[in-house]
């Protein structure tokens, strides 16, 4: 599974931005999906999952209440809707898909991963 994610800039903090991941030639309806994200010098950093059965939605603490993950199966498409956003969000952010009935949290039980797209988010 390919995947792309786009819509990353260079925000001031505060503002939002969203994110959005496709799978050309794919549905992403039987896979769970999510995002990661790697700031420099940083480990990657599970933000956000979601599994269409269950309706199972999981966030990270550190952005719990100001992000929010959704999919529109019918364009499949993933999208990642990022409000205040801090300077600490700034990282590349990948689109990820797991052959999972749940939202994995690690990154090595992530099966396809995107190349990165990048939000800066300056104070």
């Amino acid at each position: 599974v390919q995947l792309q994610a786009s819509g990353g800039g260079v925000v001031q903090a505060g503002d939002s931005l969203r994110l959005s991941c496709v799978a050309p030639g794919r549905t992403f309806s039987p896979y769970a999906v999510g995002w990661f994200r790697q700031a420099p010098g940083k480990e990657r950093e599970f933000v956000a999952g979601d599994v269409w059965r269950g309706g199972r939605t999981v966030y990270s603490d550190s952005v719990k209440g100001r992000f929010t993950i959704y999919r529109n199966n019918a364009e499949n498409t993933v999208y990642l809707q990022m409000t205040s956003l801090k300077p600490e969000d700034t990282a590349v952010y990948h689109c990820v898909a797991a052959r999972s009935t749940d939202v994995p949290t690690t990154a090595k039980d992530w099966h396809y991963w995107g190349r990165g797209t990048l939000v800066t988010v300056s104070s």
